[in-house]
C-alpha cells in the first residue's frame, strides 16, 4: 500500500478546486513510511481519493500536489508530458515576439509545484525549490533531454527558500557545459545574461513586455531607470530614442553589463550614466539638488518575504515613489512596479496613491500592468500572479 495522508474534517475544498497546496494543519493521520519528497496520495477524512502529490515534513506546505488524475503515475513519463505540454502552451508567444529566452515552467501553475525552468538560447536553467522538486531532480533532467537535446542545463537552487523545505541552497551543472553568459533578444533588444552568477535565473524575464510598454514613454525624455540591475529597461528607452538615461543601481558588476548592453546595440552610450548608488539616498539627493526627470522607472527587489513584512514593505514602496514623485517634471511618467506576490495589486494601488499625496502630487494611472504571457497563471492558483506595475502621469 501506499504512503497516503487524510486531511481534517472539512479541508478537501480547496483540493476540490484543484488548489495544490496542502498547509500542517489541514492535515489529521500520516499513513504509511514516507520520506521528504516521497509521493503520497491524498484521501479526504471520509476516504475519498483528492490527489497525489510530493510530502515535505519540514514544510508549513506538507503536501504540494503533482495530479488530480488517480491513474497518473509521478514517472519520467509525467514530467516529460508535463514539460511538453508547457512548451506547446508558449509556442504562439515565442514565434509571435522572436523570442530566445522565456520561462518554460512556471511552477504550480504549469502544473510542476517548486519547479522553475527558463530557457536563455540553448541554457535551460532550472530551480527546484520544493521537497518534491528535489526527489525528482533525475527524471526532470532527463525529460529536458528527451524535449530539448541541443541544451545543456544549469541548476540554480542557490534560494533561501528552499530552507523551509529542510534542503540546502545549492548550483550544480546537471548535463553539458555551461557558458559563463549568453546573448538574448527580445522585441529587437539583445541582452547579456549571466546564468551562473546573475539574479534568479540570470534574468528577469518576467518584465519583456512591461520593458516595450515603458519605452513608449521614453522618446526624446531624460529617464532616471532606478534598480537598474543590468539595464535592460535603459537599453529598450534608449533603443526608442531617449534624450538621456541614467542608471542606477549598487552593483558595479551590474552597471558594467549595463553598459555593455548599451554597446552590443549599438546605443549611443554618451547618453547613459552608470551610477552606483543606493536608489533611496540617491532620489533624495536628487530632490535637494533640485534635479528632475521626465520618465522615473521603479523595479525594486521584493520587499515582502512574509505576511508580517507587509506593512514595512507598504512603507518602502511608499516613501521610494512618493520620493520619485518629488522630482518627476510636471507631465512626467513613473512607471512603478512591485514583484511581491503577498501584496496585492490593489493594495499596491492604494501605496501608490498615498504616496501621491505624501509627494503632494497629482497621480493618474494611465496602464496597468503584470507579468509576461510566458509566466501564466493557473486559475486555481491565483498566488502565481505577483508581478504588478502601473504607469502614472504624475502633475
Amino acid at each position: 500500500m501506499s504512503s497516503s495522508v487524510i486531511l481534517q474534517p472539512e479541508r478537501e475544498k480547496s483540493l476540490l478546486r484543484r488548489h495544490p497546496w496542502i498547509f500542517a494543519s489541514g492535515i489529521a493521520q500520516q499513513v504509511g513510511r514516507m520520506n521528504s519528497g516521497d509521493t503520497v496520495d491524498v484521501f479526504s477524512s471520509e476516504g475519498q481519493w483528492l490527489g497525489r502529490g510530493a510530502w515535505s515534513p519540514e514544510s508549513q506546505i506538507q503536501v504540494r500536489i503533482w495530479t488530480f488524475d488517480q491513474q497518473e503515475i509521478i514517472d519520467n513519463g509525467f514530467f516529460q508530458r508535463r514539460i511538453a505540454r508547457a512548451q506547446r502552451g508558449r509556442e504562439d508567444i515565442i514565434v509571435r515576439h522572436g523570442l530566445t529566452a522565456y520561462r518554460l515552467i512556471a511552477a504550480e501553475s504549469d502544473g510542476l509545484p517548486g519547479v522553475t525552468i527558463d530557457r536563455y538560447a540553448n541554457v535551460l536553467v532550472c530551480q527546484l525549490l520544493s521537497a518534491g522538486a528535489e526527489k525528482h531532480r533525475d527524471k526532470i533532467v532527463w525529460a529536458l533531454r528527451k524535449e530539448f537535446p541541443d541544451c545543456v542545463i544549469y541548476e540554480r537552487s542557490d534560494v533561501a527558500v528552499r530552507k523551509k523545505e529542510g534542503l540546502p541552497e545549492l548550483t550544480q551543472v546537471l548535463h553539458g557545459e555551461i557558458p559563463d553568459e549568453v546573448v538574448i533578444e527580445e522585441n529587437g533588444v539583445k541582452i547579456i545574461v549571466d546564468v551562473k552568477q546573475g539574479h534568479k535565473t540570470g534574468f528577469y524575464l518576467d518584465q519583456r513586455d512591461n520593458r516595450a510598454i515603458a519605452a513608449k514613454y521614453a522618446n526624446d525624455k531624460t529617464v532616471l531607470n532606478c534598480f537598474c540591475y543590468t539595464g535592460t529597461f535603459g537599453s529598450y528607452a534608449l533603443a526608442a530614442g531617449a534624450k538621456k538615461v541614467t542608471n542606477l543601481d549598487v552593483s558595479d558588476l551590474a552597471l558594467h553589463t549595463a553598459k555593455r548592453n548599451v554597446e552590443i546595440n549599438k546605443l549611443d552610450v554618451n547618453k547613459c550614466e552608470f551610477i552606483n548608488a543606493d536608489v533611496f539616498q540617491a532620489l533624495r539627493d536628487y530632490k535637494q539638488a533640485q534635479q528632475h526627470f521626465d520618465h522615473i522607472i521603479l523595479d525594486p527587489p521584493k520587499f515582502v518575504d512574509s505576511k508580517a513584512s507587509l506593512i514595512r514593505a507598504c512603507r518602502g514602496y511608499k516613501d521610494i515613489n512618493m520620493l520619485a514623485m518629488q522630482i518627476l517634471k510636471p507631465g512626467g511618467i513613473l512607471s512603478t512596479f512591485s514583484c511581491s506576490g503577498l501584496l496585492s495589486f490593489e493594495l499596491f494601488q492604494k501605496v501608490v496613491a498615498d504616496a501621491a499625496l505624501d509627494a503632494g502630487r497629482e497621480v493618474q494611472y494611465i496602464e496597468r500592468l503584470g507579468q509576461a504571457a510566458d509566466h501564466p497563471v493557473a486559475s486555481s492558483y491565483p498566488e502565481g500572479f505577483y508581478l504588478k506595475g502601473l504607469i502614472c502621469r504624475v502633475w
